[in-house]
């Protein structure tokens, strides 16, 4: 047996990045980013202002500032005279020349001469012409032209995964084509003379299918949209039929069950058949022991456990990584070591476990988990819990490290 770490490194290792392709912004949404990004224009493009106020400048407001030479009707201190209005997307007509300001408004370009803008908070209308300035606030209030990003700087770095926070840095430097990474084509096949669809009532000794639509919501949550290919029973020739077809219009298929070492888990025998070489077939990990990962040329073959946490933890743990890696990301998901928020102990430590819990206040709290078959405790938990092997108790307040879901 692998470890769980040596099993992803051997998958991520063989995953070779798909080809690129050009789509919509509004399509770029949950895609991998294909190039660097440059941005074509200054970010802000001009010195706007940050709040609703009066642009001035500063040297009027300073206490040494001379108001002997003030206008008429000026000399009180902080008195200023209102020379325009500018709001968003207008162009300042005059400069500010002493003793003058511009009522403006948040986003609004920043006249010449002004070098602060005052809120409006700050200020008393005396007439409308003239503003006095009450506040003793000191912030300058101008966001100013380039310090976002100059233009030619780099906006955004390929590899990374596009949010909606990225959307709106691509829209910005007027990225309308974004040029992504192509995904992966996907089957989803759940083995097993036990299962039915999840719209029959299951017959003694039959039990709804889970994993199925389990893996396949799992692949949704990364943007991919595999495709189902259904239940085939326990027969050799049946799956090797099935995997066959899968193949040959996929370059990834995903199988839950028959990977053990039971009279009908034909999996690893049914990939050896089909001329895909095994790379692993167990891993030291308690729930997922017997996975299976196997190549043959450009298509890749998993084999995940029958019960449900099992497959759950091993397609966040492995095959999600393995795809993301495929997709052209840079950054997978990783471990956080935070403090245990209670006890935890286990009888057995020969491998490496991993537990269902809720991360609340910054600490890690167990949920109720009854094994391998117990994917409702899953609905109680925001974080996967890894205890190394030889661990068996841990005590409140130890690191430990810890996945987010």
């Amino acid at each position: 047996m692998i470890t769980l770490d040596e099993a992803l490194h051997i998958a991520l290792q063989e995953a070779y990045q798909t080809e690129s392709e050009v789509v919509d912004l509004q399509d770029s949404l949950n895609r991998i980013l294909a190039r660097d990004i440059v941005t074509d224009i200054d970010i802000p493009p001009f010195r706007k202002s940050a709040v609703d106020g009066f642009a001035c400048r500063q040297a009027d407001l300073s206490l040494e500032a001379n108001h002997q030479d003030a206008p008429m009707g000026l000399a009180d201190k902080n008195l200023l005279h209102i020379i325009e209005t500018i709001h968003a997307g207008k162009n300042p007509e005059k400069k500010i020349a002493p003793h003058q300001c511009a009522r403006i408004m948040t986003g609004a370009m920043v006249p010449d001469g002004a070098d602060r803008v005052v809120m409006v908070e700050d200020t008393e209308l005396i007439s409308e012409d003239i503003v006095r300035i009450t506040g003793s606030g000191k912030d300058i209030n101008i966001c100013q032209q380039g310090e976002d990003l100059h233009q030619g700087a780099m906006a955004l770095k390929k590899g990374i995964l596009i949010r909606p926070q990225e959307i709106a840095i691509l829209a910005s430097v007027g990225a309308s084509n974004v040029q992504v990474y192509e995904l992966p084509s996907i089957a989803v096949i759940s083995t097993g003379d036990e299962l039915v669809e999840p719209h029959l009532v299951p017959a003694p000794s039959q039990i709804r299918n889970s994993n199925g639509y389990q893996i396949m919501a799992q692949l949704r949550a990364i943007n991919l949209e595999p495709d189902y290919s259904g239940i085939v029973p326990d027969d050799e020739c049946r799956l090797t039929e099935m995997i066959s077809d899968a193949m040959k219009d996929h370059s990834i298929v995903i199988l839950t069950g028959g990977v053990s070492v039971g009279e009908y888990d034909f999996v690893p025998a049914v990939f050896s058949k089909l001329r895909a070489k095994v790379l692993f077939q167990k891993i030291a990990i308690q729930p997922g022991r017997p996975t299976v990962f196997a190549r043959k040329e450009g298509q890749f073959l998993f084999g995940l456990p029958g019960n449900p946490v099992s497959s759950f933890v091993l397609c966040e743990m492995l095959v999600k990584p393995f795809l993301l890696r495929m997709m052209g990301a840079t950054s997978l998901p990783g471990w956080i070591r935070l403090p245990m928020g209670q006890d935890y102990s286990r009888k057995r430590s020969i491998r490496q476990i991993l537990i269902p819990v809720m991360i609340k206040d910054g600490a890690v709290f167990p949920v109720e988990y009854h094994g391998s078959a117990h994917i409702h405790s899953y609905s109680s938990a925001n974080g996967i819990l890894s205890v190394p092997p030889g661990i068996t108790d841990i005590k409140t307040g130890t690191l430990v490290h810890v996945r987010s879901l």
